[in-house]
């Protein structure tokens, strides 16, 4: 509240009902035009690769090909195969403005599940980085869930995701812990005090999209599914931020895989 009891802007003249005027359509539509890029398919399944890792070792294997049906104005799309699964993958899509405002776009051009695997800081002890969480809620410490939803304190994955892949990833090397995450647009805002209040609420880690990327899903009835990578404890510790092999993406990907044919497997697409 500000000095005259009144709400910050942020949750003020929302409207949660109504349409948006500027829509990603429309955008795609004039980048196409500008770009002369012809219209085309992109992967049913796509990743979001917050800190680019996945996406750089792919590249380096000669394992991905440039997308050029594509037409977003800020990233490229690389499609790749897992097995039999043909995917698609965007790096460097860091933060809750900049997830969600491709996973529009995303599923404007017609793909059909986002997977984002973003890397994480440990914030409650007990588990020896790496290891995954699969985001069952994130605390909505950012701004972009707030135009998607009224205000609560957590944004959640759709509950059949969560049974979908219920035990599905057991036989993993990293670990997969199911749990909360905090989504913060400020990592050097990390306080001492917002820790422990974190911790408080059980927060496994903290993370720079989950609960905007949930929000977005549960106000336009997409499918969306979060993964924190904990890799570090904040860099409080010497050798802090190692992922493992190659970067972590080997055991990224093999995440993607199991949940994308999980998700494949119980969806029929067009």
């Amino acid at each position: 509240m500000d000095k005259n009891g009144s709400p910050p802007p942020i949750i003020r003249q929302k409207a949660y009902e109504q349409s948006s005027v500027f829509i990603p359509e429309n955008l795609l539509r004039e980048a196409r035009r500008q770009k002369s890029m012809p219209t085309g398919k992109i992967p049913s399944v796509c990743v979001l690769d917050p800190d680019g890792d996945i996406v750089e070792n792919l590249l380096a294997r000669n394992e991905a090909q440039l997308n050029n049906h594509w037409a977003c104005y800020h990233t490229k799309m690389y499609d790749f195969k897992l097995n039999t699964l043909a995917l698609g993958i965007i790096g460097y899509t860091v933060g809750a403005p900049f997830a969600v405002l491709v996973a529009e776009e995303l599923f404007a051009s017609g793909c059909q599940l986002i997977i984002n695997v973003t890397s994480s800081g440990q914030i409650l002890p007990g588990k020896d980085p790496p290891f995954f969480v699969l985001v069952e809620k994130a605390l909505r410490d950012e701004g972009t869930s707030y135009h998607y939803l009224p205000p609560s304190d957590f944004a959640s994955v759709d509950e059949k995701m969560l049974k979908l892949l219920d035990g599905a990833f057991s036989n993993l090397a990293t670990p997969v812990y199911r749990g909360a995450t905090w989504t913060t647009d400020a990592p050097f805002r990390e306080t001492e005090h917002a820790i422990r209040h974190a911790r408080m609420l059980g927060i496994l880690a903290v993370e720079m999209e989950a609960a905007a990327l949930y929000a977005f899903a549960q106000a336009r009835s997409r499918p969306v599914v979060c993964f924190a990578h904990v890799t570090n404890r904040m860099g409080n510790v010497e050798g802090d931020f190692e992922k493992g092999e190659e970067d972590g993406s080997r055991d990224a990907l093999q995440l993607v895989a199991i949940t994308a044919k999980a998700w494949l497997s119980a969806n029929t697409l067009g």
